[in-house]
């Protein structure tokens, strides 16, 4: 898939109009590059239709007619000023109409994150040194060679095991040890590629590129963005090494859902075997600039704040960490690969990778193993006693339809996790794309009315690809003023724990399609998050404020009002669809297990009602939200479900 001239053009009007330059140094995003980046993510994404909208709209943009219908009058948006151009996207953002505030999102988050991934000519972009950012770390020659053997297939293969596994990251890589260790014959399936420690070299355009999935990128509706990862190790790999075990009382919710065994010391063992797999440990914890203003606020406003345990040996919780969610260089993290796979190859089992598995393949209702095929077009089948699906919560409901399974539920009671983040400037340098991901925590408002729901504060790194995701834009000097500032600012971000759900559903084409909208309730936590991330800055000494919502809400310590002032203004500018920058991080109980076929989509042991040999082994399985960072929660489930399977046979 590619754009026409005439497509990449009007493209390149639209990015430059979001990124000119500055006309003294700083290129604009045509003279970047970031057009073509644009244009390879969109390219990647696995819904054609979606990229075929996109060229749609780049077809008609510079229309009287689009102008008319977007708001900017009957004028070509190609002679229009620049500033009537920035008038005529910002018009776009403040609309009445959620569709339009939604386009301007998708448009604003592409053009924006191009720009700041693009290498320019040198490959080395000057808008990353005006900004003190150092770019892409390269990679290290000192790494050793990858120590796993996946396999790619290059022609079509009939491969015949014990058990299939779709997935492989934190679900499947740890279901995929379990079953080995147990003496089955076990063969893993992985859409992405197998990528280990000297093929990082710590940049945003090949981590994004070849580590995270291309597509879904956010909600229909246009509310929230999404990142999850397709690599071998999926989340694992590019998570921020925080380790939660399951609350206890997450797992009572759990367990009332259905699911005993969430309350019994079954659970406890599995949560166990895991956290001593990962090595979890307090011991690289060393607090980051961003965490010590976070624990300075807390602090003065004695409210909670604890230290976060990781999964890591040997990490540097420096200029390393930094760069975690875009693989380890050093391998230091304890990723699946470095882990439960290699355990699970040590123990036989076949990996392959570039496999895109479509259908479980069935005979009188029970599965009889998986058919997927490769980039190239070549077929791949295993035949199979048994199916652990573990494909995440988005392609795993997908996956499930796709094969003729019926229930309700698949594909529904979908949590998020909405997150966002308040921002703040300050008198010191805080280089906020430093120091360990996330090493500090706070829980104060983790239940905020006595039901077990409410939210989280972290912190996480900011490079500036991905910070700009929780960013506004009113204009293009203003955002690049603030983006040369980013050596000085800070984030409180804000994890909610959603009450309400969403749905996955499966496209004409067998893609997943993400809905969800805030209910009242989850945006009154995420409201209440907000503020609280507010106070926290203000308390730590932030010279300014702003907030992720488009109406570009600001406060300055200088300008005498108080900091309730700016909650309030927080509040006005709402969090509807396009109102505010909003991401999922964490997908969760699109496949739920519980007691009744009613209600769920998998049994206590997580097999699915509809057939007996599908088993489910990830996030997919949460009966509602965990509340905390899932890694863990998901590993432990997989650990449990995977154990009761291999009994079984």
């Amino acid at each position: 898939m590619e754009l026409s001239a005439k497509q990449r053009a009007i493209l390149a009007t639209i990015c430059d109009t979001f990124a000119p330059g500055d006309g003294a140094g700083l290129p604009s995003a045509s003279e970047l590059g970031s057009v073509e980046v644009v244009e390879a993510l969109a390219a990647h994404n696995p819904r054609a239709a979606e990229f075929e909208q996109l060229a749609r709209l780049l077809s008609v943009w510079d229309s009287p007619l689009a102008g008319l219908a977007l708001g900017r009058g009957p004028r070509r948006f190609s002679r229009l000023s620049p500033g009537e151009r920035e008038a005529a996207l910002v018009g776009l953002s403040d609309s009445r109409l959620p569709q339009k505030r939604a386009l301007f999102q998708a448009l604003k988050g592409a053009a924006t994150m191009g720009y700041y991934l693009a290498p320019g000519p040198t490959g080395h972009s000057p808008l990353w040194e005006a900004m003190g950012y150092p770019g892409p770390l390269g990679t290290l020659p000192s790494a050793p060679a990858p120590p796993l053997s996946p396999v790619t297939p290059g022609a079509d293969v009939d491969w015949e095991c014990d058990v299939v596994v779709v997935g492989s990251g934190a679900g499947g890589g740890t279901a995929a040890a379990v079953l080995a260790a147990a003496g089955l014959h076990v063969v893993v399936l992985e859409k992405g590629h197998y990528l280990d420690d000297r093929d990082f070299d710590g940049g945003e355009l090949a981590g994004l590129g070849r580590l995270y999935a291309p597509g879904p990128s956010s909600t229909a509706e246009g509310q929230l963005s999404l990142l999850s990862a397709q690599c071998l190790g999926g989340g694992t790999v590019v998570n921020y090494s925080t380790c939660f075990r399951t609350p206890d009382h997450v797992r009572d919710e759990w367990a009332a859902h259905g699911v005993p065994q969430f309350a019994t010391a079954e659970f406890d063992r599995s949560l166990d075997a895991v956290w001593t797999r990962l090595g979890v440990n307090g011991d690289h914890s060393a607090i980051s600039s961003r965490d010590a203003i976070m624990e300075r606020g807390l602090e003065k406003l004695g409210w909670h704040v604890g230290a976060l345990d990781r999964n890591v040996v040997g990490c540097d919780t420096d200029v390393e960490c930094g760069r975690c969610g875009l693989g380890c260089r050093i391998g230091a993290k304890q990723s699946v690969t470095k882990t439960w796979l290699a355990d699970a190859e040590a123990a036989g089992a076949r990996l392959g990778t570039g496999v895109d598995v479509r259908t479980v393949t069935r005979e009188g209702g029970a599965a009889t193993g998986v058919v997927g095929r490769t980039a190239n077009g070549h077929t791949v089948t295993v035949r199979a006693r048994a199916v652990v699906v573990a494909g995440g919560s988005l392609q795993t409901p997908a996956l499930l339809r796709r094969s003729g399974l019926r229930n309700p539920n698949i594909g529904r009671h979908l949590r998020l996790h909405p997150a966002t983040a308040v921002w703040a400037e300050f008198d010191e340098t805080v280089r906020p794309w430093e120091g360990g991901m996330q090493t500090r925590y706070s829980a104060e408002h983790a239940d905020l009315d006595g039901t077990g729901y409410g939210v989280v504060y972290e912190t996480a790194a900011a490079n500036p690809a991905l910070a700009v995701a929780f960013m506004s834009w009113r204009g293009a000097a203003s955002h690049r003023e603030r983006m040369l500032r980013l050596s000085r600012l800070s984030s409180v971000g804000v994890i909610t724990r959603d009450q309400d759900s969403g749905e996955v559903r499966t496209g004409r084409d067998g893609e997943p399609v993400v809905h969800y909208t805030l209910s009242e309730r989850d945006e009154r936590r995420v409201r209440a998050g907000v503020a609280g991330a507010a106070r926290i800055l203000e308390a730590a000494g932030a010279e300014s404020l702003f907030s992720g919502h488009q109406a570009d809400v600001t406060w300055q310590r200088a300008g005498g009002t108080g900091i309730e002032d700016f909650v309030a203004r927080c509040d006005d500018a709402g969090y509807g669809p396009g109102r505010c920058a909003m991401a999922a991080l964490h997908m969760m109980g699109s496949a739920r297990m519980g007691g009744d076929a009613a209600t769920s989509a998998a049994n206590p042991d997580g097999v699915t009602w509809d057939d007996p040999h599908v088993v489910l082994a990830d996030a997919s399985c949460f009966p509602t939200a965990s509340g905390v960072n899932p890694m863990v929660s998901i590993e432990a489930i997989a650990h449990l479900n995977a154990s009761r399977l291999a009994a079984r046979l």
